[in-house]
């Protein structure tokens, strides 16, 4: 049987704030986050009328001009609700979101009405919060794998030790590269990218140890290798697995050394730089071959991660699309672009063996060809046009594949569809919808509100 001690502790409970009132407006009771809210303590609120804690504010002016609380003239279906600045007894000011319920009359109890508080600034924390889960640096996504490797990007981030990043070509390994290095305390550091593959064997050492002054024909100077360039920040070594083996002896003298030997120098030069080496490559297997030294393996393996193949965060394609479409669109300035319900269809079908390079590409392929400022499926690469008419159909009572929001400015072509959809495969439930959708709850009350206006 439910007893008053159990309902004030559930109300004590509650992070909103409850003021409860009666037919003329004076405080019968409240809740601990409304005396904190309004920074009164919980006794000092009894008695006193409502527009007098709240004075000042748009809201108790028109409650005592109408000499009734306004915000219980709005329906159960549709709160009315006030936003107000409150400056509390000790000076400092407030955020708030204030609406009314409406309580039945009761012979045992006098209240009339409901006062509920918001603190607005927690609303803005959880929206920076969500802000920060979907993005990592230049990386989006809210799929249990991206989340998962989002994760170990920070924990990792904390440590100097070498990180050893695989993954298909085209998955964005150089992007969690630099989310690794914006995240370390070498930020302030500079941050080095060097493509191994791009190098030819014979530049590949002077490039990256660097050469003194006629070390070869045409060393007019001396010049300083990536190593030193990186000193006190990070060096990324993209495409490892395409060192040859001269000079992965070299390159592990450094790992264990911490110093470098320009070409044509026999004194060592000290290096402070965190190591982060790439590779689509099976490099166990190389090292099995014969192709890959061990010992070199295992010092760049000290932090293996992982980045999964975009066919296994397909949950993510909406907000990478929309985020590509944006960048995109200002590099070819055709501003407004933006997909059709159709054609995100498309690119969520198909499997993308070229990861998120491709779907770059085809975004470019269909902003050339599109004849407006809508990307059709007939506006995408053929090869992705037709994937979602040749992918079978979820079988009956499967859940649908949810298509997430992305907050870019240019929301998808029916975007208040596909939120009520959601909405009414969670049966109402708002916290569901907005988990299915990826977005928060103060979001996907926005966009209600403002598709009702």
């Amino acid at each position: 049987m439910l007893t008053i001690s159990m309902l004030n502790l559930f109300l004590d409970s509650l992070e909103e704030g409850v003021l409860f009132l009666d037919k003329n407006r004076k405080v019968l009771a409240a809740n601990r986050a409304a005396a904190q809210m309004t920074g009164r303590e919980g006794e000092s609120l009894i008695d006193l009328l409502c527009p007098s804690i709240f004075q000042g504010t748009k809201c108790a002016k028109s409650c005592e001009l109408r000499g009734e609380c306004a915000l219980t003239q709005g329906s159960r279906a549709q709160d009315i609700v006030q936003d107000i600045v409150l400056e509390r007894p000790d000076h400092t000011s407030v955020s708030l979101r204030m609406w009314a319920r409406l309580l039945p009359p009761s012979d045992n109890l006098p209240v009339a009405c409901a006062i509920i508080l918001r603190d607005r600034s927690r609303e803005a924390e959880l929206e920076q919060n969500v802000t920060e889960r979907l993005q990592l640096g230049s990386m989006v996504g809210h799929s249990p794998a991206i989340q998962k490797l989002y994760s170990q990007i920070l924990r990792a981030a904390q440590s100097d030790a070498s990180v050893l990043l695989t993954g298909e070509s085209g998955t964005g390994k150089e992007l969690v590269a630099k989310a690794l290095h914006d995240n370390s305390e070498r930020a302030k550091g500079p941050y080095v990218p060097v493509h191994c593959a791009s190098l030819p064997e014979n530049l590949l050492e002077s490039e990256l140890f660097g050469y003194a002054k006629g070390a070869f024909t045409g060393a007019t100077i001396a010049r300083i290798g990536r190593f030193e360039a990186a000193d006190g920040g990070t060096l990324l070594l993209d495409e490892i697995g395409e060192i040859p083996l001269g000079t992965q002896v070299k390159l592990l003298r450094v790992l264990q050394e911490r110093e470098v030997v320009r070409l044509g120098e026999n004194h060592a030069r000290p290096v402070n730089v965190r190591v982060i080496a790439a590779t689509h490559r099976d490099l166990t297997a190389m090292v099995e071959r014969g192709q890959f030294r061990e010992d070199l393996y295992y010092r760049l393996r000290v932090l293996p991660l992982h980045v999964p193949p975009l066919r296994d965060r397909k949950e993510d394609i909406s907000m990478l699309a929309n985020k590509l479409l944006g960048d995109l669109s200002t590099r070819y300035k055709r501003e407004n672009m933006r997909l059709s319900h159709e054609a995100l269809l498309a690119l969520e079908a198909y499997d993308w063996p070229g990861n998120i390079r491709q779907l770059f590409n085809a975004l470019e392929y269909a902003l050339v060809h599109a004849d407006d400022a809508v990307i059709r499926p007939t506006d995408l690469p053929p090869e992705i046009e037709g994937a979602e008419r040749a992918t079978p159909r979820a079988p009956a009572g499967a859940a649908p594949l949810v298509r997430p929001y992305y907050r870019t400015g240019r929301p998808l072509e029916n975007e208040a569809e596909i939120i009520s959809r959601t909405l009414a495969e969670a049966g109402g439930n708002k916290a569901e919808a907005a988990r299915r959708l990826g977005m928060s709850r103060t979001t996907l009350w926005k966009r209600l509100k403002l598709a009702d206006s």
